[in-house]
């Protein structure tokens, strides 16, 4: 045996070997199907991946529907936005300006000031009703259309996402399909009827205070130049000269400022007594003699008098005060104590006899008590033929001081009329600040009030879409996958017709100052119409202010009403005009007026789900109901009939006036109007 096998054995076939060769490698054909397969799977991935990103453009189309859709509601919210901070800033910067009327209107010399500002406080809140009433018409109007501008605008934005060889057909619908906004707030009125009244009863009360105050000045100004103002003389100057009284007891005033009559008052009480313990006859005659005892009884009577003056400020602005007017002449002279005072002494001589004093040489009889001028008028004492003392000489003394410039009661005189002048003006004055502080505080409680007639709550802004709004958008065209992508490998295939749903909301855009589009409106309304500052001035400005300041707080409003009451000028610490600003500005303040919130919306994308639960209509069961509504195959009209709603046709015109605004003060006014045709979509 040489052990070999037989010619009969054969090797076994391997299963694989058609594929493997013996060495355990790939085999030609195993190589080339590996290829095939490569291949076909990498334009089967393809077509996948072209089938899916042709397919998610229907979905971009429907987010821009939706996106389209809401930004229609959007720009009717900033319409309604602007209209009330436009409404709120008006009312305020009209009643801040009637505020600042009213103090003015308690500022004695600013009537005709706070007339003009009162007018503009006014019309501008007769401006502001006017608006007010038309912005209602006018956005009531226009909510009406957000339905058909919402659906217009969004089947224009499907249209324009038509490529080349699609075509899509949609539809957005604002949710809910009909407004329920409530504007009843702007159409508030604010009655400023009594408050002008009010106003204008101030105005004329502080003519009365002006009036008396100007009086009061002027009879100030003359009684400080008669005691001690006057040059050469005054009463300063004769105190000084006949009594030598020195500067202390003398004392000098710059000005009728810082003088009162009271000054004057105190001057005389301390020159008669000096004046009457110096006085002696001017010579050894009996003329002389006679002369010396009549100035001392005149001095005499002045002290008495003089004791009973007085001099009082009133805290209420009024003075009480009493100067005595000394006679000066013999007629005044007899309804005085100089003709019923008994102290002229008497002496028996035939009878009674009236002497100047018993140094008279004619007193040669014993003393006999004393006697009075009218008795000796009235024949119950006789007159002494050596002194001839009579009334003629008491009228004589008084006229030779009184006539002429050179005498101290020259000047006492006209201190004395002209107090009389400034005690019934300062005294007027007092009782019309009673009376304007009555009404200034009836004026600012009108004031408070129409206050809270302007913080009526803010509009409740809900219009169609102001849950959202939904699209719903078909590709209506099945389209068959290009033969580039693998036609040798792989069967005709094409992409079915699909459909897509998308939402989106309003939400508010932090980055944005909420306040630039009332900024840059007032802006471009000054500029084209200067009147706007011409007529309304400072109030104008203010207006501008409040409507830049309008954002989420209620300080800066205040603070720039504020700032305007501020530059109100002739108002001083303590006077009722003092009393009005505080309290208006405090009342401004206190307000709290809810102001407008401005801030720019802008749609968000959002689940369908969301808008649908927050209207109340099912969430994501409602959305279903709506994509299985469609039908086979999809077509707009399904889409129309799911959503219950028609396509509308058109708007019949280009535009509309939401509202007109009234200049203040003039006849002109400026038409704030929307463009439909570009919210519709219009090319």
């Amino acid at each position: 045996m040489t052990g070999q096998p037989s010619g009969t054995d054969r090797r076994s076939v391997h299963p694989l070997s058609l594929f493997l060769d013996d060495e355990g490698g790939y085999t030609t054909v195993a190589l080339a199907l590996a290829l095939l397969l490569s291949i076909t799977l990498v334009f089967f991935a393809g077509r996948i991946q072209w089938s899916l990103s042709r397919a998610a453009e229907v979905q971009e189309v429907a987010d821009a529907c939706s996106m389209a859709g809401s930004n229609v509601v959007s720009r009717y919210a900033t319409c309604a936005q602007v209209c009330d901070a436009l409404i709120l800033s008006m009312g305020l910067a009209g009643l801040v300006t009637c505020g600042a009327a009213l103090v003015l209107s308690a500022v004695p010399g600013a009537g005709p000031l706070a007339a003009e500002t009162l007018e503009k406080g006014t019309s501008i809140l007769e401006a502001r009703s006017d608006f007010a009433q038309s912005a209602v018409r006018g956005l009531s109007a226009l909510e009406r259309l957000v339905p058909t501008l919402v659906m217009l605008n969004s089947i224009a934005t499907v249209e324009a996402n038509e490529e080349e060889g699609l075509s899509y057909a949609g539809i957005a619908v604002p949710i809910p399909l009909e407004g329920c906004s409530d504007f009843s707030g702007l159409e508030t009125e604010i009655d400023t009827g009594a408050l002008e009244r009010k106003a204008r009863e101030m105005q004329e009360a502080s003519e009365r205070i002006e009036d008396a105050r100007a009086r009061a000045n002027d009879a100030l100004m003359r009684g400080w130049m008669a005691d001690c103002g006057q040059r050469p003389r005054c009463m300063r100057e004769r105190a000084r000269t006949l009594a030598h009284l020195t500067d202390r007891q003398n004392p000098d005033y710059a000005s009728f400022e810082s003088w009162t009559f009271g000054a004057a008052l105190v001057r005389a009480r301390t020159y008669y007594p000096v004046r009457r313990n110096l006085d002696v006859p001017e010579n050894g005659t009996v003329e002389a003699l006679v002369d010396s005892c009549a100035r001392k009884a005149f001095y005499d009577y002045a002290i008495e008098q003089l004791s009973m003056a007085f001099y009082t400020e009133r805290a209420d602005g009024g003075v009480d005060m009493q100067l005595p007017e000394l006679p000066h002449n013999t007629t005044e002279a007899r309804s005085t104590s100089l003709y019923t005072e008994v102290r002229w002494p008497c002496t028996a001589e035939d009878g009674r006899m009236l002497h100047a004093t018993l140094s008279c040489p004619g007193a040669s009889g014993p003393a006999d008590g004393f006697a009075s001028l009218a008795q000796l008028d009235a024949g119950d004492v006789s007159r002494c033929e050596i002194c001839q003392m009579d009334i003629v000489d008491m009228g004589r003394v008084a006229a030779a001081s009184t006539s002429i410039d050179n005498g101290f009661e020259h000047y006492w005189r006209e201190v004395v009329r002209a107090s009389r002048d400034y005690e019934q003006a300062r005294n007027e004055g007092a009782l019309a600040e009673a009376q304007i502080k009555g009404t200034a505080q009836e004026g600012t409680d009108l004031f408070g009030e129409a206050l809270d007639r302007l913080s009526v709550p803010r509009p409740h802004i809900v219009p169609p879409g102001a849950w959202g709004c939904v699209a719903l958008v078909v590709r209506m065209d099945a389209e068959e996958v290009p033969a580039s992508l693998g036609r040798a490998f792989l069967d005709a295939a094409e992409l079915p017709p699909g459909a897509a749903l998308s939402a989106a909301m309003l939400a508010p855009d932090e980055s944005q100052e909420g306040n630039s589009v009332l900024a840059h409106l007032f802006d471009g309304l000054s500029t084209r119409n200067p009147a706007l500052f011409g007529v309304l001035g400072e109030a104008g400005r203010l207006w501008g202010r409040l409507i830049e300041s309008y954002g989420s707080s209620y300080g800066r409003l205040a603070q720039s009403s504020a700032d305007f009451l501020a530059q109100v000028d002739g108002v001083f610490g303590g006077s009722v005009g003092a009393w009005v600003h505080d309290t208006v500005e405090e009342l401004v303040r206190g307000a709290g007026l809810e102001p407008s919130d401005i801030r720019m919306l802008k749609p968000v994308l959002v689940s369908s789900a969301e808008v649908f639960e927050g209207a109340g209509l099912g969430g994501i069961a409602r959305a279903q109901q709506l994509i299985l509504a469609l039908g086979q195959p999809p077509d707009i009209a399904s889409i129309v009939r799911a959503l219950g709603v028609d396509v509308p046709g058109g708007l019949g015109e280009a535009a509309i006036a939401i509202a007109e605004l009234p200049i203040p003060g003039t006849d002109l006014a400026i038409p704030l109007e929307v463009d439909l045709s570009e919210l519709a979509g219009a090319p």
